[in-house]
């Protein structure tokens, strides 16, 4: 009797024994699964690049709060349990980079400690050229010259306002939009043109599309009349009035006489325009023609084309710059006015 106790003693603790280790094998498996997966990528599936900028001083949890703010992991917490667990602590350089949710924690973390941005940044600013953009991404070495003019005349872009392009060397003026960008170093000529394209199409809303053909433009003609305005005005508060100066010109049949349409006319630019610069035979010459030139002279602002879509209204066919030399503009309605304004301006200098 007390052997058959003593058994059932024994086989009682072994499988308490046996119980526990099962136990313990699952727990086991259950954290190398765990852990195994800890780092697999957000979206495997999603390869969209996302320029992520980390500032110097950033610890571990923040790196991993940056990284989750920007959709690149699911959880900031992983970032930082596997960096403790991989000795990663204090190891992680400030930067721009590269990132996406496909790639796997291990290789996020491996980029963040090797400090190497593969990222550029450039800025095009409000009222450049197509050509003077050109020269200004070719002189940061982000292009080549011939290539990037190449594609801007023929490149394939899917927006909606492509249809509206003449097919021409210039169809592109006006709409490369004039904003800083991160890139790829390693971005094509088509992908950096693409990418000002697409900043435009985010802007110019469709609400806008549908104001200017209330007014009886396109949205081409409307980013003409904006770039003229972008060229003609230093201080954002006056771009709607001088947008009302145009539209009353247009609306009389009255030359623009505008010197940066001559300007774009010019083979080279010229800090002041004389009398022969103003005969030059160009449908960009306002002076010579009436009407809109053929199509927009640089890449204007948001502002700009705001001012085109909703200029004041204003009985004002003349401006000047003011005797005050700060930018500003002298409007006036009648031509004696307007010497009277431009003999200050003068008298100023």
């Amino acid at each position: 009797m007390g052997k058959t106790n003593q058994s059932k003693g024994k086989g009682k603790k072994f499988n308490l024994i046996a119980l526990i280790l099962v136990l313990v094998i699952i727990l086991i498996g259950s954290s190398v699964y765990y852990l195994s997966n800890l780092g697999n990528p957000l979206d495997k599936d999603n390869t969209q690049i996302v320029a992520v900028s980390i500032p110097p001083g950033s610890g571990t949890k923040n790196i991993g709060q940056i990284l989750q703010d920007n959709k690149i992991i699911s959880n900031a917490n992983h970032f930082k349990l596997l960096s403790k667990l991989q000795g990663n602590d204090g190891k992680y350089k400030a930067g721009e980079y590269s990132l996406s949710p496909a790639m796997t924690i291990e290789q996020i973390m491996e980029i963040i400690i090797s400090g190497e941005s593969n990222i550029s940044r450039f800025t095009i600013p409000e009222g450049l050229t197509v050509k003077q953009t050109a020269e200004k991404l070719a002189a940061k070495n982000l292009i080549n010259k011939d290539s990037f003019i190449s594609e801007i005349q023929s490149g394939t872009f899917d927006y909606k306002f492509m249809s509206l392009l003449p097919n021409n060397e210039n169809r592109l003026e006006g709409f490369l939009y004039p904003e800083t960008y991160d890139i790829y170093t390693t971005a094509s000529e088509h992908e950096i043109i693409n990418k000002m394209l697409a900043q435009f199409n985010k802007l110019v809303l469709d609400e806008y599309y549908t104001r200017a053909a209330e007014m009886g433009y396109d949205m081409y003609k409307i980013i003409t009349i904006a770039s003229l305005i972008e060229r003609e005005t230093l201080v954002s508060s006056e771009k709607a009035t001088v947008a009302s100066v145009i539209y009353n010109r247009l609306a009389i049949n009255m030359p623009l006489q505008i010197d940066a349409t001559v300007q774009y006319a010019l083979p080279e630019h010229k800090d002041r325009l004389d009398y022969n610069d103003l005969q030059v035979d160009s449908p960009y010459n306002t002076y010579q023609n009436t009407g809109l030139p053929p199509g927009p002279i640089c890449s204007p602002s948001i502002d700009s084309i705001k001012a085109a879509l909703y200029p004041e209204s204003t009985n004002y066919y003349y401006y000047v710059l003011s005797a005050e030399n700060n930018g500003t503009h002298k409007f006036s309605n009648t031509y004696e006015e307007f010497l009277k304004n431009k003999k200050s301006y003068i008298n100023s200098l």
